[in-house]
This record gives C-alpha cells, structure tokens and sequence, in this order.
C-alpha cells in the first residue's frame, strides 16, 4: 500500500520549514519508538552510525562529527553527553593535536549500534509500507538534496551556526 495525498488543497502551512519540521517530528516519532528497546534516540543513533562508518582510526573530531552530522557543535556536544555517560563512546585528546578532541566509538557502542541496526531496519521497513518504496527513495533523494546542496555549504560557518 502506497501514501495518497488526503483530497482537497494542501497543507495548511505552504512554508517549506514548518511542513519539513512537521515531518522530521514525525519521523522521529516513528524511528525513537522502533529504537525504544535500544535505549538510543534517533539522534543518538545517527552519531553511533556516523562514527561506525567513519571507521575506527578516524579519530573524528567533534567539529568534523558536528559537519557530517549537519549540526552545530553545541547540540552535537549535548547528544554526546549520553553517550559518554553509558560508555558507548569516548571522547579523547586528538594524536596530532592534544587540543583537539576525538571521539571514538567504545566497544558497548559498537555493541549497542549492531542491535539497535535490526529495530531501525524493522523501522525503515514499516515507512516503506506506508509510505510505498518508490516515494521513499525519492524521498530520500530530495532530502539528500537539500542536506549537501552547495548554496547551504556556503553559509557563513558552513551552514552551519555554533552558538
């Protein structure tokens, strides 16, 4: 079964923000009750995922993590905090430069990222059926768009704003 548009006009609210943030809300919603038995958030999630992907001898730094994340790095650090707390990642002094830090998944993180893959797979898997494979591929494509497009890469700070 494939998402139909509800008859008659469109969303009340024709700004592209509010009908995107209306819909991450929603999204999230859906991936943070798949994720419940993990104990992660959709958020937590990704910056486990983003780690795991950048590789063990990485050493990304929070600037770089924040960047991929498409974050700023006062909200990446509160979304860290967590994490740290039930040891699923560390954040250490940077081998080439002791004032930089680095973090790094432990191996509970890792652990912890294996098992919550399967619950977010299972999550992926129901929006699909609601919302039909091929709009969730051009879904993902748009947004995809959006998040690396090169007219927000050249925003003062990158696109993005460290408070």
């Amino acid at each position: 079964m494939t998402h139909k548009l509800p008859p008659g006009p469109g969303p009340r609210d024709a700004c592209n923000c509010g009908s995107l943030r209306k819909a991450s809300r929603r999204m999230s919603q859906l991936y943070d009750l798949a994720l419940a038995p993990s104990g992660l958030k959709c958020t937590q999630f990704a910056i486990l995922a983003e780690l795991d992907r950048a590789g063990p001898r990485a050493h990304l730094s929070v600037r770089e993590l924040a960047a991929a994340m498409v974050m700023d790095r006062s909200t990446l650090g509160h979304n860290l905090r967590p994490l740290q707390r039930e040891r699923l990642l560390e954040l250490r002094p940077a081998p080439d430069d002791r004032r930089k830090r680095c973090i790094e998944l432990t191996k509970d993180g890792r652990i912890t990222l294996r098992r919550a893959r399967a619950l977010w797979a299972d999550a992926e898997s129901r929006f699909e059926k609601l919302f039909g494979k091929r709009p969730a591929a051009r879904l993902r494509t748009i947004l995809h768009g959006i998040a690396t497009h090169e007219k927000f890469e050249s925003l003062p700070g990158g696109g993005h704003v460290d408070r």
